[in-house]
C-alpha cells in the first residue's frame, strides 16, 4: 500500500495525569494559567540531595481508578498509567463492549520503568541481611517497563497489538508513530498511546545529579524551570502519564465521536553522536522535523505552533533553536514556540505524550501555551517562546519535539482534520 493511500488517524480521547492537572481540563487550566508543578519532595528524605524538589503529581485519589490489591501490586508509573487510560477511555466515550476488542490495542511507554519498585524492594534484600527469599513474587512484573500495556490489556479485554517502547525522552512519541504505522497498515481500528513515568525517587534524583543535570534552584522551586531563559540550570524532574485514544476516521465518524485533530506524520532519526549531549547544531531534530513535516505531506510554512523539548538545560535549548532555525529558515522567527516543561517539569519517557496532549489542546482551543519564567534573553535563544502568558493564534499544524539520552530524535506532527 503506497503510504499516499494509508486512511487518516485521528485523536478523539485525551488523558493526562500531572504535576498541575489530573485531568484534561485541569491540565488545560494550569497551562493557562502559566502554573508551575514544581514543590519540595514528599516521596522521600532529601536532605543529602543537591536537588530537593521536583513536579511530583498532587491530589490524585487512586482508589478512582485502582482497588487497593491492584494498587499494591503496581509500581507508581503503572498505576498512573492507569488512571491516564481511564480518562483517556472516559473521554472518548468509546464503550468497549460494543467493540471487536481483538482491533484494539496499546503501544505505551516507560523511559526507565519500576525505578521505585527496585529500590524498595532491594531495600528489603538488605535488611534481610541478604535473603533473596525476601523478595516479592510480584517484583518483576511491577518492575518490567512493557507492564503498563499489559496492565491495560487485561482490564478492558483489548487483544490487539500491545507492548510498549523505551527511548529515554523520546519514548511516547514512539509510542505515537509505532500506533499510527500500526493503524496505517490496518492491524487495528482503535489504539491507546501514550507513556508514564514516576522516577522521582532516591536513585532517579541522585543519578540525574550526578550528571549534573537537574536544577539545583531549591530557594525557588516554582522558577527553577526555565526552558530558553539565559539563567537556567538544569531541568526540573516530574512524574506522571499521559494516554491518547487514537482511532481511525472511519470508526470514530461511525460511533460518533468527537474528534480532536489527525495524526499527519511523524520523523524519526537518531545524531550518532553521543551518550547524552545532542549533535552540534541539532543535525538529527533537523532530518526530525523535516521528515514530519513531509510525511504529514504539508509545507514547512503550513506549521504555526512547535511544542519544543525545551529542557531548561543550556545544550537542549541552545541546539533545539538552531534546529528550528534550520528546519524552517527565516520562516522561524514567525512560529510560536512553547516549552510547556517549564511547568510540568521534565516526565522523561512520558514527556512526549503529555506534550502532545497540549499541543492538541493549544490546537483546539486556538491558544498557544507560555513557556514560563521566561525572564533573560539568552542571545542563542532568540525565537518566539511565547514567554509567561499564553497567546492567541489560529493552529492549524502543530509539531511536538522530543529528544532523548542515546541521540534519540521523535517529532509528531497534527493537524486538523480535513473531512
Amino acid at each position: 500500500m503506497s503510504k499516499y493511500n494509508y486512511p487518516k488517524i485521528v485523536v478523539t480521547g485525551l488523558g493526562p495525569v500531572t504535576a498541575i492537572g489530573n485531568n484534561k481540563n485541569e491540565f488545560w487550566q494550569a497551562l493557562l494559567a502559566g502554573k508551575s508543578g514544581a514543590a519540595m519532595i514528599t516521596g522521600f528524605d532529601t536532605t543529602n540531595f543537591k536537588t530537593k524538589f521536583a513536579c511530583e503529581v498532587k491530589g490524585l485519589d487512586l482508589l478512582q481508578f485502582l482497588n487497593r490489591k491492584e494498587i499494591q501490586r503496581m509500581d507508581n508509573f503503572t498505576r498512573l498509567a492507569m488512571a491516564a487510560a481511564t480518562l483517556a477511555v472516559q473521554d472518548s466515550g468509546i464503550d468497549f463492549e460494543k467493540e471487536n476488542r481483538e482491533r484494539i490495542g496499546c503501544v505505551i511507554g516507560s523511559g526507565i520503568g519500576g525505578m521505585w519498585t527496585y529500590y524498595n524492594q532491594q531495600e528489603v534484600v538488605i535488611k534481610s541481611g541478604g535473603n533473596p527469599s525476601s523478595i516479592s513474587p510480584f517484583f518483576i512484573p511491577m518492575l518490567i517497563s512493557d507492564i503498563t500495556p499489559g496492565q491495560i490489556a487485561i482490564r478492558w479485554g483489548l487483544k490487539g497489538p500491545n507492548y510498549g517502547t523505551v527511548s529515554a525522552c523520546a519514548t511516547s512519541s514512539h509510542a505515537i508513530a509505532d500506533a499510527l504505522m500500526i493503524m496505517q497498515r490496518g492491524d487495528a481500528d482503535v489504539m491507546l498511546v501514550g507513556g508514564s513515568e514516576s522516577v522521582v525517587s532516591p536513585m532517579g534524583v541522585g543519578g540525574f545529579n550526578a550528571m549534573k543535570a537537574l536544577s539545583t534552584r531549591n530557594d525557588d522551586p516554582e522558577h527553577a524551570s526555565r526552558p530558553f531563559d539565559k539563567d537556567r540550570d538544569g531541568f526540573v524532574i516530574g512524574e506522571g502519564a499521559g494516554i491518547l485514544i487514537f482511532e481511525t476516521l472511519e470508526h470514530a465518524q461511525n460511533r460518533g465521536a468527537k474528534i480532536y485533530c489527525e495524526i499527519a506524520g511523524f520523523g524519526l532519526t537518531d545524531d550518532a553522536f553521543h551518550i547524552t549531549q545532542p549533535a552540534d547544531g541539532g543535525e538529527g531534530a533537523v532530518r526530525s522535523m523535516k521528515l514530519a513535516i513531509e510525511d504529514a505531506k504539508i509545507l514547512p510554512t503550513d506549521i504555526d505552533y512547535i511544542n519544543a523539548h525545551g529542557t531548561s538545560t543550556y545544550f537542549n535549548d541552545k541546539n533545539e533553536t538552531i534546529a528550528i532555525k534550520g528546519t524552517f529558515g527565516d520562516y522561524a522567527k514567525k512560529l510560536s514556540i512553547s516549552s510547556t516543561k517549564s511547568m510540568t517539569g521534565h516526565l522523561l519517557g512520558a514527556a512526549g505524550a503529555i506534550e502532545a496532549i497540549a499541543t492538541i489542546l493549544a490546537m483546539e482551543h486556538s491558544i498557544v501555551p507560555p513557556t514560563i519564567n521566561y525572564e533573560t534573553p539568552d542571545p542563542e535563544c532568540d525565537l518566539d517562546y511565547t514567554p509567561n502568558k499564553p497567546k492567541e493564534r489560529e493552529i492549524s499544524a502543530a509539531l511536538s519535539n522530543t529528544f532523548g539520552f542515546g541521540g534519540h530524535n521523535a517529532t509528531v506532527c497534527f493537524k486538523k482534520i480535513e473531512i
